[in-house]
C-alpha cells in the first residue's frame, strides 16, 4: 500500500500544479482573449445524459458568457425586460449559485432586440475583483469575495439602439470599454480600481449623416458596433484594436491616442473581437455585406481605405480580403497557419492565414452566434439550437471527430477550466467533462 502511495503521490509530482492559465477564464474568449486553451482532456462527446458533471439553471434572458477564477464562476444576468441587472456566482465545483447580487434597477431601459438581451456584455474576472458593464445601464467594480460594490458608473452612456454587445477589457490598470451608439461613439478607459475615467476618445469617422449610397440616413445601424477590443503586440508595441461602425482603429491602450485607422464604409455594426498572428490581424468588417480582412499593421497617422487600390506610400496594407463565409457574429479562431470561422447560418471556412485560400468550406448547419475555441488540436463550434460540433485542427483536411446536443442552445461563448466545458445556454449553466476521470 505505501509503494502505491508513493507512486501515486509521484505521478502528481511529475505532473506538477495546474498551470493558472488552465484554471482560470477571466474574461470574453479565455486568457488570452483569442478562443485559445492549453488545457487538456476536455470532452469529445457528451449528451444531456452523458459527462454533465451537474447543470444550474440561470432564470432571467442573458448571452453573456461565464468568466472563471479559482472555484468562481461569474455570469452577467438581466430580466428579460432590462429592469433588473444583476452578477450570478457559482461554484465551480458543486454548481451551487453562489452569489445573486442585483447590481442595477432601471427604471425605462432602452429598446433592446429581441435577439439580443440586457445582459450579453461578458464581464472581466481577477483575483479578488468583478468588472462588469450593462452598456449604458451601468458598469461597476464588485468584491468577488464579499460580493460589496467598490464603484459603479452611470453616466457612460449612448443609444444602443438594438442593445450593448461590447465586452470590457483589462489592460494593467485600465478597464476599456466600447461605447458604439446611433448617437454618440467613443472608448474609454477607465481606472479599474476606483472607475475614474483616465481617457476618454471619440471615434474619428464623420459619417456625414448619410448612408453608404449617400442617402441620408434614418436608422441608427450604420453608425452601431457590438464588437470587443482587443490589445496585441504589434511592430514591437501594446496596440488596442477597436473595431467600431465603418473601421478599425488602433489605439495606443495608455492615452487612446488613435495611431492608424482602416475604414471600410460600406460596412458597420461590427461584432467580433479581432485575432492576430503572423504579422497580421484579422478582423471581419460587419453586417451589411461583410468581408474578412487581413491587415498588416501600420505606422502613426496612417489612414487607408480597405476597397481601394493599396498604396505605397503606407505601411498600413490590406493583404487580403473575402466575402465567402464571413462570420457576423462569432469570432474566428486561429490555429498555427489556418483561420476557422463560421459564418451566421452555419457554414464552416478554414482559410490559409498568410494568403486567405481557402482551405476547406463545409455546412455544419444551425445558427450560430457563439464564438469559436480551439483546444488540443480540435475546434469547437456551438450552434444557436444547442449542437455543438468538433472538428480536426491538425491538417489541412475537413474532419469531423464529434456531434453532441445539450440544452436549449448557445448564444455565450464556452468557457474552460481545467479538464472541463463550461457553457452557458439559454437558461442554464452547464460543466461537461469525461466523468470517467472524475
Amino acid at each position: 500500500m505505501k509503494r502505491l502511495f508513493f507512486l501515486a503521490l509521484a505521478g502528481v509530482l511529475l505532473r506538477g500544479p495546474a498551470r493558472t492559465e488552465d484554471l482560470n477564464w477571466p474574461q470574453f474568449r479565455g486568457p488570452r482573449g483569442d478562443g485559445h486553451t492549453t488545457s487538456t482532456g476536455l470532452p469529445l462527446h457528451w449528451s444531456e445524459s452523458s459527462n454533465v458533471v451537474w447543470q444550474t439553471p440561470i432564470p432571467g434572458k442573458a448571452w453573456a458568457s461565464p468568466v472563471i477564477w479559482g472555484d468562481q464562476i461569474w455570469l452577467a444576468n438581466a430580466t428579460e425586460d432590462g429592469t433588473e441587472l444583476s452578477a450570478v456566482c457559482v461554484d465551480r465545483d458543486s454548481g451551487r449559485v453562489v452569489r445573486d447580487l442585483k447590481l442595477f434597477t432601471v427604471e425605462n431601459p432602452q429598446f433592446c432586440h429581441k435577439f439580443n438581451s440586457y445582459a450579453s456584455p461578458t464581464p472581466v474576472l481577477e483575483a479578488g475583483r468583478l468588472y462588469i458593464t450593462f452598456g449604458s445601464a451601468g458598469t461597476a467594480g464588485v468584491d468577488t469575495q464579499s460580493g460589496r460594490q467598490l464603484w459603479e458608473r452611470r453616466d457612460l452612456v449612448c443609444n444602443h439602439y438594438r442593445g450593448a454587445g461590447s465586452s470590457p477589457i483589462v489592460y494593467g490598470d485600465l478597464l476599456i470599454l466600447h461605447f458604439d451608439g446611433s448617437d454618440r461613439q467613443y472608448v474609454v478607459a477607465l481606472d479599474k480600481h476606483t472607475g475614474r475615467t483616465v481617457w476618454e476618445r471619440p471615434r474619428s469617422i464623420d459619417f456625414q449623416d448619410l448612408d453608404e449610397k449617400g442617402r441620408p440616413m434614418i436608422e441608427g445601424d450604420l453608425r452601431k458596433a457590438f464588437a470587443t477590443p482587443h490589445v496585441a503586440v504589434l511592430d514591437g508595441r501594446p496596440t488596442l484594436l477597436s473595431p467600431g461602425a465603418k473601421a478599425l482603429y488602433a489605439y495606443d491602450p495608455l492615452t487612446g491616442e488613435e495611431w492608424w485607422r482602416v475604414e471600410e464604409r460600406n460596412n458597420h455594426s461590427a461584432s467580433t473581437r479581432p485575432v492576430v498572428g503572423h504579422g497580421l490581424v484579422f478582423a471581419p468588417s460587419g453586417f451589411a455585406s461583410g468581408q474578412l480582412l487581413a491587415i498588416r499593421p501600420g505606422r502613426p497617422g496612417e489612414v487607408i481605405d480597405a476597397n481601394a487600390p493599396a498604396r505605397p506610400d503606407t505601411q498600413l496594407q490590406v493583404v487580403w480580403m473575402t466575402k465567402r463565409g464571413v462570420p457576423k457574429k462569432p469570432s474566428l479562431v486561429l490555429v498555427g497557419d489556418l483561420l476557422y470561422g463560421i459564418e451566421d447560418g452555419g457554414v464552416a471556412t478554414c482559410w490559409e492565414a498568410k494568403t486567405g485560400r481557402v482551405v476547406w468550406n463545409e455546412r455544419l448547419g444551425g445558427n450560430y452566434s457563439a464564438s469559436l475555441l480551439a483546444a488540443e488540436g480540435r475546434v469547437y463550434f456551438f450552434s444557436e439550437e444547442g449542437k455543438t460540433t468538433v472538428v480536426a485542427a491538425d491538417g489541412r483536411e475537413f474532419r469531423k471527430l464529434a456531434e453532441n446536443q445539450l440544452g436549449d442552445g448557445f448564444m455565450a461563448s464556452p468557457a474552460v477550466s481545467g479538464k472541463a466545458l463550461f457553457l452557458r445556454s439559454r437558461t442554464k449553466l452547464y460543466r461537461v467533462e469525461n466523468r470517467a476521470g472524475l
